[in-house]
C-alpha cells in the first residue's frame, strides 16, 4: 500500500492501478473549522461524509467545494449530526444539484436537522440572492432523507455501512464504511467523555485501514468536567450577585441543554438565586425540549433514570423566550441565547445592548469559529463594532469555559491507540492546531508504521489497497470441508464485492435469484437408415444408449446421457435436451454429424414410383379443395354412402358423385345450383393438360 497527496482534479488522469486506489478528498474542514465535508472514493464507489456551511460566510462562499465533484457520481451520503457546519447545506445539495444518491443519518438527527435549519433561514440576515435554500428545500429534503439505526448494518450497490454513537450532541454518529474489504472509519465530531446527558462515543470493535478523524481541540487538554462546572456557575454567581447581567451565547441545540441542565440543578441548591430568572431564548427552545424528551432513551444512564422519576428536560428556574420583545430587562438575569457565534440573532442583539456595562458577563462555552465576533471579544479588544455599525466600548467581562464537547489530545491519542489504524487523516480543525496534533501524534506512533495526514481543501490523498478476491462455500457446498486439490463446483454468485459459491438448488434460499430449466427441441429431415445414426454416433460418444419411444413405437438414442434422438418418421429425426454449456455442444455435434450423413446417402429412386405418389397426393389436394370451396358455398356438406358427397340447404338436400359430377336430388334448382359450382371448381383446380402432340 502506498499514499501520496495531490489535486483532486488528478482523479481524471489514467492510473496503472485504478481498481485498488482510494481517494480521500476534504471538500471542506481542510485545516479549517466550518463546512464539513469529505469525499472519498474506492472501486468504482462514492461516498460523501458530512454536508455543511462555514458559519463565518454567507452564501455560496459558506458552501463547501462541490464544484470539484460530479454529484451525480455519489452513491451514499452520510450526516454524522445536526450541527450547521456538518448539515446545513444539505437541502442544497440535494435540491440544486445532480445529485441522486441516497443520504442517511440517525433519527435525533432528521427530526432536529429540520427544526435547526428552518431556524437558520428565518434569522440569516443576507439577501435574497445570497440564500442558498429556503423552507420549501428543507421540507423537500426531509423526504429524501433515510434513517439509520446505531449498529444496524446498511448495504447500498456494495457499499456497507454502520454507526457508533459519537457523544457530542444527541443523535451523533461515527461511521464505519467497508468497501470490498477495505474500512473506513470516519468519526465527525465526537467525545470520549460522558457529560451529563449523553453517552461517550463509542470504541469501534473493528481496527479501520484508514481513520478520518476531527483534531478540533489540537493537542489541548479539557479540565475536567466538575472544574468546568464550578467556574461556569462561580462566574454567573457573582456576576447577578453584583447586579449585573449574564449572556451565555450557544446554539440553541447541542451544547444549551448541557448547560441548562447544570444551572437548574444550581438554582434549585440556591435558594438565594430564585428571584434572578434564567432565560432560554430561542425561537426553538419549546420544539427543542419536545425533541429532546422524546429521544431520552438515547440518552446516558443517568437521564434515563431520572426520567423514570421525572422529566430532567422540564425545568423549574428556566423559562422559554422567543423573541427579545418579549424580554423585561430591569435587574439581573441569565440569557442563553443563540447562535453561539454571536454573528446575528437573539445573542448578537443582547450582546450589542449589555457589552458596555461593566458589571455584565459573557460568558462562551464552546468552540469559536475564527471569523465570528465570539472569536474576536475572547482577545478581549477595547472597542467592538455594533450591528448597527456603530462602535462601542467592550467593558462587560468575557470569560472562555469551555464545554466543547470536542474530544481533547488525551482522548484523541487514546482513540487511535486503541484502534490502531495504519492510516489518520486529520479533518476538523485550525491549521496550526492540526499541526500540532500531527506532531504529536507521531511520538504516539514512533514505529513508522501508521502515516499521518492533513490534507487542505480539495487535496486529495491517494492510497492503494490489494484487495484479493476469496469466495466462500455456503449451503450444501459447505456441509464438507473439501481437501487440498479437490474441485469444486457451483454457482458464483457476486453482489457488491463479496463472491459466494453455492449449490443450484441453494440458489433460492442464499440469494434473489432462482432456478429454471429450458428444455430445447429440433426437427431434422433425414431419409436414411437410423441405424446409420446409431453406429456413427456410437464411434464418436462413449454412451450411446438405443431404446424405443414409449409413445410412437419408434427408435431413439439417449446420447451422453444428455441428448434424445429420436426418429420422427421415415423423413425426419428430432433431438431434445435440456439446455446447459455441454448438452448444448453435444446436441450441435449431433445436428452436423445428422447433416453430414444426409450429404453422403446415395439418392437413388424410382421414376414410376415418384409418379404414381405424385398423382396419388395431387388427387388427394384436389379433393380437399373442392370439398373447402363447396362449404364455402352451401355450408352443410358431409361425406355419405358410395363416396357421394351430401349437400343440404334450407331443408333441401342434393347428393354430388365426385367421380361423374352427376347429382341427384327432388329440388331441381338446388341440383342445377350444385352441378354448375362443381364443375366450375373442377376446372379451376385440374392441372392445365397436356396437348394431344
Amino acid at each position: 500500500m502506498a499514499s501520496s497527496s495531490t489535486s483532486l482534479k488528478r482523479r481524471e488522469q489514467p492510473m496503472t492501478r485504478e481498481g485498488d486506489q482510494l481517494i480521500v478528498t476534504p471538500l471542506g474542514a481542510g485545516n479549517e473549522v466550518g463546512r464539513s465535508c469529505v469525499y472519498m472514493s474506492f472501486r468504482g464507489k462514492t461516498i460523501l461524509f458530512d454536508c455543511g456551511i462555514h458559519p463565518a460566510y454567507s452564501g455560496m462562499a459558506a458552501l463547501p467545494y462541490f464544484d470539484e465533484i460530479d454529484p451525480s457520481t455519489i452513491d451514499v451520503l452520510l450526516i454524522t449530526h445536526f450541527h450547521l457546519d456538518h448539515a446545513a447545506s444539505l437541502p442544497y445539495f440535494l435540491e440544486k444539484t445532480t445529485f441522486k444518491g441516497r443520504v442517511f443519518m440517525t433519527h435525533a438527527t432528521k427530526a432536529i436537522y429540520k427544526l435547526l435549519l428552518t431556524d437558520y433561514v428565518k434569522v440569516s440576515k443576507v439577501s435574497v440572492e445570497d440564500m442558498l435554500f429556503d423552507e420549501h428545500d428543507i421540507n423537500k429534503s426531509m423526504d429524501k432523507i433515510e434513517v439509520i439505526d446505531f449498529h444496524q448494518t446498511v448495504e447500498v450497490n456494495g457499499i456497507k455501512f454502520w454507526c457508533y454513537t459519537a457523544g457530542h450532541v444527541l443523535g451523533a454518529a461515527m461511521f464505519m464504511v467497508d468497501i470490498a474489504g477495505v474500512r473506513i472509519l470516519y468519526t465527525g465530531d465526537y467525545s470520549r467523555e460522558e457529560d451529563r446527558h449523553l453517552r461517550a462515543a463509542e470504541l469501534p470493535q473493528f481496527s479501520p485501514d484508514i481513520c478520518i478523524i476531527e483534531s478540533t481541540s489540537g493537542v489541548q487538554l479539557h479540565q475536567s468536567r466538575h472544574i468546568r462546572e464550578k467556574r461556569f456557575t462561580d462566574v454567573i454567581h457573582s456576576t447577578v450577585a453584583q447586579g449585573g447581567r449574564v449572556l451565555i451565547p450557544a446554539f440553541a441545540l447541542g451544547r444549551a441543554q448541557e448547560l441548562l441542565l447544570i444551572l437548574d440543578e444550581y438554582w434549585a441548591n440556591h435558594p438565594d438565586l430564585h428571584n434572578i430568572p434564567i432565560y432560554y431564548a430561542s425561537p426553538l427552545a419549546k420544539k427543542c425540549m419536545a425533541v429532546y424528551q422524546t429521544y431520552i432513551l438515547s440518552m446516558n444512564d443517568r437521564i434515563r433514570n431520572q426520567f423514570a422519576n421525572s422529566n430532567p428536560f422540564v425545568f423549574k428556574h428556566i423559562s422559554a423566550l422567543n423573541s427579545i420583545d418579549d424580554f423585561r430587562d430591569v435587574g439581573p438575569s441569565v440569557v442563553m441565547a443563540s447562535p453561539g457565534g454571536l454573528q446575528s440573532g437573539f445573542s448578537r442583539q443582547l450582546f450589542d445592548i449589555w457589552c458596555s456595562d461593566k458589571r455584565n458577563a459573557c460568558v462562551i462555552p464552546g468552540y469559536m469559529v475564527e471569523g465570528t465576533l465570539a472569536k474576536t471579544i475572547i482577545n478581549e479588544p477595547k472597542e467592538v463594532t455594533l450591528m448597527n455599525g456603530l462602535t462601542a466600548p467592550l467593558n462587560m467581562q468575557v470569560h472562555y469555559i469551555s464545554f466543547s464537547a470536542h474530544a481533547d489530545y488525551a482522548q484523541t491519542s487514546t482513540f487511535l491507540k486503541e484502534l490502531m489504524p495504519p492510516n489518520i487523516i486529520l479533518v476538523h480543525g485550525e491549521a496550526n492546531e492540526m499541526m500540532r496534533l500531527k506532531q504529536k501524534l507521531f511520538t504516539e506512533f514512533p514505529d513508522g508504521n501508521t502515516r499521518i495526514m492533513n490534507p487542505k481543501n480539495c487535496e486529495s490523498v491517494e492510497m492503494y489497497f490489494n484487495s484479493e478476491k476469496m469466495a466462500k462455500t455456503i449451503g450444501r457446498l459447505a456441509e464438507k470441508t473439501p481437501d487440498v486439490g479437490d474441485s469444486v463446483s457451483g454457482i458464483l454468485v457476486k453482489k457488491g464485492f463479496t463472491y459466494q459459491i453455492m449449490a443450484p438448488d441453494d440458489l433460492h434460499v442464499f440469494s434473489q435469484l432462482s432456478t429454471a430449466t429450458v428444455t430445447q427441441r429440433i426437427t431434422i429431415p433425414f431419409s436414411g437408415a437410423f441405424g446409420v445414426i446409431t453406429h456413427r454416433l456410437g464411434k464418436i460418444f462413449e454412451s450411446v444408449e438405443s431404446s424405443t419411444d414409449e409413445e410412437t413405437g419408434l427408435p431413439a438414442l439417449k446420447v451422453h446421457e444428455r441428448v434424445t434422438v429420436k426418429q420422427e418418421s421415415e423423413k425426419h429425426i428430432s433431438l431434445q435436451w435440456s439446455s446447459d454449456p455441454i448438452s448444448d455442444m453435444v446436441s450441435d455435434s449431433i445436428v452436423a454429424l445428422v447433416l453430414n450423413i444426409s450429404r453422403e446417402v446415395p439418392k437413388i429412386f424410382v421414376e414410376e414410383e415418384v409418379a404414381v405418389k405424385s398423382e396419388e397426393e395431387n388427387g388427394k389436394k384436389v379433393e380437399k379443395v373442392i370439398y373447402a370451396l363447396l362449404v364455402s358455398l352451401f355450408g352443410d356438406v358431409k361425406l355419405g354412402e358410395n363416396g357421394k358427397l351430401v349437400i343440404s340447404v334450407d331443408g333441401n338436400v342434393a347428393h354430388l358423385d365426385k367421380e361423374s359430377g352427376d347429382v341427384e336430388g327432388e329440388h331441381e334448382g338446388l341440383k342445377e345450383r350444385v352441378r354448375v359450382a362443381f364443375h366450375r371448381i373442377r376446372s379451376a383446380v385440374k392441372p392445365i393438360p397436356l396437348s394431344a402432340e
